[in-house]
């Protein structure tokens, strides 16, 4: 499919940037002094050459038109994807002025074009080739999970008592014991195969002494972390979806089994988490005539950018099966049938009551559910004493900003967008309050990044 026709937005390709310094390098290249022999196709495929510290220009090549996001290729050493040349030069195809015009691919370019083909359609060949022998031995699967599920059982039941243990002791030692206790807790919980368990006792640990109120806090999660122990152990009495959305919690693995749901796809928000090991990306979507909102997670090792992106603001036609679980919203991206374009979807918007009236719903189905994916419509950025709130336009309601939310850059991107005037916002509404991730000014479909 074409992409020539359509030009993304230089915030479009700024959101594909692994991280801030990559987008601050993208944008100083994404004019056309560095850059020779420029050109693009009309399949969708951008090539120029880059002028760097050598004395030979970097080659780079970005395919626009692959329906799961683009794909790069450059010569130059970097380890991120995109690097900072692939950026510059969808900057500068972005600002269609004539600097990337239509042209016949160069021979290194049209190389790796032919080699990516080459290797979709044997993909395509070999997932059509309907081979049971990739599906293993059922009967063997059946033991490893059984043997997993022994080890949750044992962890979880040795949980259990070290939470008695910590309330029998009174919260107050859990101050004076320190982070170490809480670390060889969760190194338990990995050795016990349940990641889940390990990420909330991890998060424990940050609790104490962090402020007043921390008590409180320590105990509503200890709570939290309590039901999610018996959901475990009681799962046989527990009704399918909320067994599985307890699976899923623990971080036990499962498979997208719900039926595609074949749909034209609007990319509200994507943003990325790291840890020491992962980077996980977040990919929020809305269907045009489903009018379902998903998550896509798409995972890379830590300090490189996972592979699927998604800009903000693009519509795929694909389709997307549901993970298993009471009121799951993750989804796995199946078949694509065209390439991520700009489109002028919008999803419809709530007012901030319904909005915590809609998280308030969301929990009955999964207690542990930190925030669900809303978008508000009429709402206007005021401050509130030392913090910022998004106040209904329409009401006397308002939601308070997440204190992520209120370091972020993209607040004053926020209030600039808005100057006063309500505008529309997709976010995530929970119990700290809501964390905005894109915006849409009054009267345009133009989506507008904050994360």
């Amino acid at each position: 499919m074409t992409q020539q026709g359509v030009r993304w937005t230089a915030d479009q390709v700024l959101a594909l940037a692994p991280d801030a310094a990559s987008r601050k390098a993208g944008s100083k290249l994404g004019a056309a002094g560095p850059w020779s022999e420029a050109g693009s196709s009309d399949e969708g495929t951008v090539w120029g050459l880059c002028k760097g510290s050598g004395s030979k220009p970097y080659q780079t090549v970005v395919d626009i038109a692959d329906a799961a996001g683009p794909a790069y290729k450059c010569s130059c050493p970097s380890r991120k994807f995109p690097c900072k040349h692939a950026l510059g030069l969808l900057l500068l195809w972005a600002g269609g002025d004539g600097a990337v015009p239509t042209a016949q691919a160069p021979d290194w370019a049209k190389q790796w074009i032919e080699g990516r083909k080459k290797r979709a359609q044997e993909k395509r060949a070999a997932g059509g080739g309907g081979s049971a022998s990739g599906s293993g031995d059922p009967e063997a699967a059946q033991r490893r999970a059984e043997r997993r599920a022994e080890r949750v059982t044992a962890g979880a039941t040795e949980l259990e008592q070290r939470l008695a243990d910590l309330l029998r002791g009174g919260l107050a030692s859990a101050e004076r014991a320190g982070y170490g206790l809480w670390e060889e807790t969760a190194a338990r919980m990995v050795d016990a195969q349940a990641p889940g368990l390990a990420a909330r006792v991890r998060e424990l640990g940050a609790i104490p002494g962090s402020g007043p109120g921390w008590p409180v806090r320590l105990l509503e999660e200890c709570a939290l972390l309590h039901l999610l122990d018996q959901g475990w152990l009681r799962r046989e009495s527990l009704p399918d979806g909320l067994a599985a959305t307890v699976r899923s919690r623990l971080g036990l693995p499962a498979s997208a089994d719900g039926p595609p749901v074949r749909d034209r796809w609007l990319v509200l928000a994507q943003y990325d988490t790291a840890d020491a090991k992962l980077t996980t990306r977040r990919i929020w979507l809305y269907g045009a005539q489903s009018a379902r909102t998903c998550l896509l997670l798409s995972y890379g090792a830590a300090g490189r950018a996972p592979e699927l992106a998604l800009p903000v603001g693009l519509a795929l036609e694909a389709e997307l099966s549901a993970y298993p679980g009471a009121g799951q919203v993750r989804a796995a991206l199946g078949e694509q049938f065209a390439a991520p374009a700009p489109a002028l979807i919008r999803p419809p918007g709530v007012t901030t009551a319904q909005a915590a009236a809609r998280y308030g719903e969301a929990l009955r189905d999964d207690p542990w559910l930190d925030a669900v994916a809303v978008t508000l419509d009429h709402v206007v950025p005021v401050p509130d004493g030392d913090s910022w709130q998004l106040a209904d336009a329409k009401t006397d309601t308002a939601l308070p900003l997440t204190p992520a939310a209120r370091s972020r850059p993209g607040l004053w991107r926020l209030v600039a967008l808005s100057g006063g005037a309500p505008v529309t916002v997709f976010g995530e509404c929970g119990h700290r309050g809501f964390t905005p991730l894109t915006a849409w000014p009054e009267g345009t479909g133009q989506a507008v990044t904050l994360c």
